[in-house]
């Protein structure tokens, strides 16, 4: 689980916005502990702390005093559309570039999606339909 090189609050960060975004873990329910976080993935409960302050910060968890952090509610939306910009930014900007390079236009591209995802299992061993 632990990555060499990545910062580890950024990792439980991570680890915590992944759960939202499968839905393991839901709006308002209760967030693992700074103390249970450490204690699993063994490190210092400041460290763990520190991711945790990050989704803070951000407006994914929310602190009820005295019972601990929660997902705050539209935090599933927040992070997919997120990872949607960061997926366009990260694939389809340069596909898009490439497809320029070699002549194909938006239908080209559309086609040819369409037929390798019609030859490719799709997310846990889906096909499209």
């Amino acid at each position: 689980m632990i990555e060499e090189g990545k910062p580890l609050f950024l990792q439980i960060a991570e680890q915590i916005e992944d759960s939202i975004v499968d839905g393991s873990l839901a709006e308002e329910a209760q967030a693992p502990s700074t103390n249970e976080l450490a204690s699993f993935y063994r490190i210092n409960p400041a460290t763990a702390a520190k991711g945790v302050a990050m989704l803070t910060d951000k407006g994914v968890l929310y602190k009820r005093r005295g019972i601990g952090m929660f997902v705050a509610e539209g935090a599933r939306d927040m992070l997919l559309g997120e990872r949607r910009s960061a997926f366009a930014d990260r694939y389809i900007d340069p596909l898009l570039a490439e497809a320029r390079t070699l002549g194909l236009g938006p239908d080209d591209l559309a086609d040819l999606l369409r037929q390798r995802a019609a030859q490719t299992p799709i997310a846990e061993g889906k096909t499209p339909a």
